[in-house]
């Protein structure tokens, strides 16, 4: 299958894709009306029982009020007076009430309203007095029915304007609320058509949730932007410095097949062959143990080790070759730093670190190792007064394959510095430089220092 038609099917997958912001912003309207129309329906709901209630509570306190009324004019003056009492009122109060005595023969010997007294449609309070009268006050309960009935319809409507409301107002405010995603879908829709990472979501000023995951996601693509430019670099340098060592292998065997059979030409062509296939093999291990650092994905077998220690066998690796350049490598201030990491990982991170000082340090040069313990910190410092780096390329001496102008004339892979950083960041320390070109550089690693070991506290 041709690009073109890989490009063509990455359309037509992205096109027939389900609209997932769609859908999104259809469930959170559809939860939010939801939620909005049951907490308004408790409150109608709510309201419509307290309006009740206080309304069958105002008719009750009416009828115990006029019971205490009613018997205290009985006491005081009999049925005629409570007679007199009863008729002036239902003439005059605005809350007609109905009573009715009894006396003791159960005979009703007092009735207001006779027509109106039905048990039914009345709420009745009933008291006995002292010679075994029975007064009864009946209040009325259809005035209170007829103001719920008026009631009902109003939070009707009002429940009905409330559905409406929420609908319409969740429709907006879901809407409003997807417009990100459906912003961010479109940019991954437009990244998955056309294979480009330099497409960027609009980042709106709403500091919440969407907003914040527009950052990421922007923050996402620059990363990946960088790992891919990254990557293309790496390729683009690997394969210029595979080709060097690969054309000479070629060159070295192809010479010694065209000249007359000679043994001890073949063998000193399979030996640079060897050499330079060392070199291949050299820079593709560098280059995943660099991966795997920086992955996390690199085993490292972690104790507790002392710099000083570390360094003393890195410098014998490195004495031979200085002497070689006629460059005083030595040690400077030798403190007990203990740090928890593997330690041939570490003493790699040494090699490097004094193999680069030495290369770069002409001769008469000096080279300086120094260990030291600052604070919670263990510190290993490289410094030399060799070529030093300018200033332009500091910020890139630790990518991968980089070398500088200064540093094409010595022979290197240009990983060093980088294997450095992701080894040293993978023992969640830091490694700095500080150079000035002409007067060498200082390269610090700086790593947690460890707890002194038990058995040598209690000594």
């Amino acid at each position: 299958m041709s690009s073109a038609d890989e490009a063509v099917g990455r359309r037509g997958r992205a096109s027939s894709a389900p609209d997932v912001s769609g859908r999104f912003g259809l469930r959170l309207a559809v939860w939010y009306a939801s939620l909005f129309i049951a907490s308004s329906f408790a409150i109608v709901l709510l309201t419509y029982w307290l309006t009740a209630s206080s309304l069958a509570q105002r008719d009750h306190e009416i009828i115990q009020a006029k019971l205490g009324e009613y018997a205290t004019v009985y006491a005081r003056g009999g049925l005629r007076a409570l007679t007199a009492t009863v008729q002036a009122e239902q003439r005059t109060s605005r809350e007609r009430v109905f009573v009715r005595v009894l006396d003791r023969g159960a005979e009703a010997v007092l009735l207001s309203n006779a027509e109106g007294w039905d048990p039914a449609t009345l709420e009745v309070g009933t008291v006995t007095l002292l010679d075994g009268s029975i007064i009864q006050v009946g209040k009325s309960t259809e005035a209170r029915s007829d103001i719920l009935a008026r009631f009902r319809a109003t939070l009707g409507f009002v429940t009905l304007s409330i559905i409406l409301i929420a609908l319409t107002g969740g429709w907006i405010a879901t809407q409003s609320a997807v417009l990100p995603i459906r912003r961010l879908s479109s940019a991954v829709r437009r990244i998955i058509e056309t294979g480009r990472t330099d497409e960027r979501v609009p980042a709106g000023s709403d500091d919440d949730a969407v907003g914040e995951l527009t950052v990421l996601f922007n923050q996402m693509l620059d990363r990946i932007e960088g790992l891919v430019r990254g990557m293309r670099g790496a390729l683009d340098n690997v394969s210029h410095d595979l080709r060097t060592p690969l054309t000479r292998l070629r060159g070295t065997a192809e010479l010694a097949l065209g000249a007359a059979p000679d043994p001890e030409r073949y063998r000193e062509a399979l030996a640079d062959c060897v050499e330079e296939s060392d070199r291949v093999l050299v820079m593709l291990n560098t280059l995943m143990d660099i991966s795997e650092a920086e992955s996390g994905a690199m085993p490292l077998k972690r104790e507790v080790v002392d710099l000083r220690e570390v360094v003393a066998r890195a410098l014998d690796l490195y004495h031979d070759v200085a002497d070689a350049k006629d460059v005083a490598l030595q040690t400077g201030r030798q403190e007990r730093a203990l740090a928890l990491a593997d330690p041939v990982r570490l003493e790699q991170v040494a090699a490097n670190l004094i193999d680069n000082a030495v290369k770069y340090t002409p001769a008469g040069g000096r080279v300086q190792v120094d260990v030291d313990r600052v604070g919670d910190r263990a510190v290993l410092r490289v410094q030399d007064n060799g070529i030093g780096i300018p200033g332009e390329e500091l910020p890139r001496i630790w990518e991968r394959l980089f070398r500088g102008d200064s540093s094409r004339t010595a022979r290197g892979l240009g990983l060093g510095l980088s294997f450095v950083k992701a080894i040293v960041e993978a023992h969640g320390g830091t490694v700095d430089v500080a150079s000035t070109p002409g007067s060498g550089a200082t390269f610090t690693v700086s790593l947690p220092a460890a707890q002194e070991p038990a058995a040598l506290t209690q000594m």
